[in-house]
């Protein structure tokens, strides 16, 4: 292998409906049966929603759900990370009960989720009249992003850094020069794609990420919301330059009707032809922790 192994997340289902793609998985039992195929191909990190909408008017999301899809993964790949969605656009909501399902399944998942900013979700792109893809913003203050960071640190599990927009990461890159964020983890570069937000998938809008990242040196990777990270080239430019991939329907836009695994496939093949491979588990933990 001429390159270092590439950590690979799989973003099983998101809020994309059935409607949308018929291969989405949307139960307890879905969820366990893609994310075990995916991590037979290689996938170290597993990202999922419940049925639950991400704007709650309470802010809360149940730990049950996560727990009954994740329990028989971690049987088969102990050391494989996982990770829930948290409630968006509850107002007036404390972050303690916002994040609580977070901290709950910590010890299950082995990573927490840390969201360091607000966005306007965005707008969907098609059409003459786009639309928000979300009636409200998606916010976390500065109060809140300390909170996460300082009971990720506190329940010793692997924080992962959700990048929507430049004001997130200079914020990370900000808290760690302070002391304040937790040791290890992963920062996910977030791309808008048919979802209007943030920096588009082109290789400008990698490199202005990275400029800001460099002074944290922290492991990265890339993701494109509403669009086809390895199709659009990103993926290659990621690994190109040292970073890591996330694929998955929760992200996947596009004409094709696509499976997790084939996603994975297809990604699989690139980093083939990369000359490089999956990270392990072991690799993995290596790799996000100091």
């Amino acid at each position: 292998m001429d390159r270092p192994p590439v950590i690979v997340e799989v973003a099983v289902n998101g809020a994309t409906p059935r409607s949308v793609n018929p291969h989405v998985p949307r139960t307890p039992a879905e969820i366990t049966a893609d994310a075990l195929a995916c991590a037979r191909l290689g996938a170290t990190i597993l990202h999922n929603h419940n049925d639950e909408p991400m704007f709650t008017a309470d802010g809360v999301h149940a730990a049950g759900p996560y727990r009954a899809a994740w329990r028989p993964v971690r049987e088969r790949y102990p050391d494989l990370l996982l990770y829930p969605t948290m409630a968006a656009g509850a107002r007036g909501i404390p972050v303690e009960r916002r994040w609580a399902h977070v901290a709950e399944l910590a010890g299950l998942g082995g990573m927490t989720l840390i969201d360091p900013g607000s966005v306007n979700v965005g707008l969907t792109a098609g059409g003459r009249c786009p639309t928000p893809a979300a009636a409200e913003p998606y916010q976390n203050s500065i109060a809140d992003t300390e909170y996460m960071c300082a009971r990720t640190r506190e329940l010793g599990a692997l924080p992962s850094f959700s990048i929507f927009e430049p004001g997130f990461l200079r914020t990370v890159v900000t808290l760690q020069r302070a002391g304040r964020l937790p040791a290890g983890g992963i920062v996910k570069l977030y791309f808008g794609g048919d979802l209007q937000f943030g920096l588009p998938p082109t290789p400008t809008a990698l490199e202005a990420y990275l400029e800001l990242l460099e002074p944290a040196g922290l492991p990265w990777s890339v993701a494109v919301l509403g669009g086809d990270v390895v199709e659009c080239g990103l993926a290659e430019l990621a690994i190109r330059r040292g970073g890591h991939v996330r694929v998955g329907l929760e992200d996947h836009a596009g004409d094709r009707r696509p499976s997790n695994t084939e996603l994975m496939e297809e990604l699989l093949a690139l980093l083939d032809r990369l000359g490089t491979r999956p990270a392990t588990c072991t690799e993995t933990h290596a790799l996000l922790t100091p």
